[in-house]
């Protein structure tokens, strides 16, 4: 079995989109409309594939505390000044629980945690 993507509701898709390219990386693969008032954008880099959807009758998106997409990048220190420089808050870290990995925390703009990972 293959994973094929994750999927997260979100509240301003342009918003959303900006998040997606500019701090984490990806690439926009599709975006299309799916009916009256819903838009859907598939975002990847590599086998990394998330789906986006907004729908304009849906502005109650709730993202559960305990999620998190983890992003493997080359450097977490030079990594926290990049999203410091693009105004977005750090939530914790950086955190090293073994010599091994390196990681912290920010949320997108729909209150999703994103980590950031640096493999040692």
């Amino acid at each position: 079995m293959k994973f094929c993507w994750s999927t997260l509701m979100v509240n301003n898709m342009e918003e959303s989109l900006k998040f997606y390219q500019e701090i984490v990386g990806l690439t926009v693969d599709k975006r299309f409309k799916a009916g009256p008032g819903t838009e859907i954008a598939f975002l990847e880099d590599g086998e990394t594939k998330i789906e986006l959807i907004c729908n304009e009758n849906n502005k109650e998106v709730n993202v559960g505390k305990d999620i998190s997409w983890g992003f493997e990048v080359e450097s977490v220190d030079k990594m926290m000044i990049f999203v410091k420089e693009k105004g977005v808050d750090i939530l914790s870290g950086p955190h090293q629980p073994n010599p091994h990995v390196k990681f912290f925390y920010v949320t997108d703009p729909n209150g999703l945690k994103i980590q950031f990972v640096e493999n040692i």
